[in-house]
């Protein structure tokens, strides 16, 4: 291994190509997440933040992610743009954002999806979904044009990586393979065959 970048700078240039590209998979990622049982899940989340504290999604703490980042909190996610062929492969901890940041991002979403997300319990099984929409309808008499608190158990979710593989594609699938690992606080380097 050899010492080498900090490779949240790579994935943000790499992030700013595939927006140049105008990638429709742009802040896409896969998330896997496991329960204390161990048993693997994988599903898609927005990416909303990337920096040097990690890469921030935001959902409903009730749902099967939340429940599972509390029960197992690592996670790895999966990045795929395809106009720029190039994949990024994150793994790491996983902890809860602060409510000012979670408040912050809250506050800019578009107000449906904030009634949206107020409304339903995420990922729970759904008898009538006239119900749903009634409960919306509701929350809608009841702010007007107030705004909306963002509910307790809606909230993000920072993964701090520890390992971050990056994938260029290669003619004859000879592919161009990078892991960045964590050692205390120094990125190491180590190319991987395809």
């Amino acid at each position: 291994m050899r010492d080498s970048v900090n490779p949240v700078d790579r994935f943000n240039r790499w992030f700013g190509r595939a927006r140049a590209a105008h990638d429709p998979m742009l802040d896409i990622a896969a998330l896997a997440t496991a329960g204390a049982n161990g048993t693997p899940t994988v599903r898609f989340v927005l990416l909303k933040q990337a920096d040097d504290r990690g890469f921030v999604f935001y959902t409903d703490k009730r749902s099967p992610k939340g429940r599972m980042l509390k029960e197992n909190p690592s996670a790895a996610l999966a990045f795929y743009w395809d106009r720029i062929d190039r994949q990024v492969r994150i793994e790491g901890s996983v902890e809860e954002v602060s409510g000012e940041e979670a408040d912050r991002y809250w506050a800019s979403r578009e107000r449906g999806s904030q009634f949206s997300a107020s409304a339903s319990v995420q990922s729970a099984q759904l008898e009538n979904r006239a119900d749903l929409v009634a409960r919306v309808a509701r929350l809608k008499r009841t702010f007007g044009d107030k705004p909306i608190p963002r509910p307790s158990y809606w909230t993000g979710f920072r993964l701090r990586p520890k390992r971050v593989e990056f994938w260029v594609r290669g003619a004859s699938r000879l592919h161009q393979r990078e892991l960045f690992v964590l050692t205390g606080k120094r990125w190491k380097r180590v190319m991987l065959q395809p």
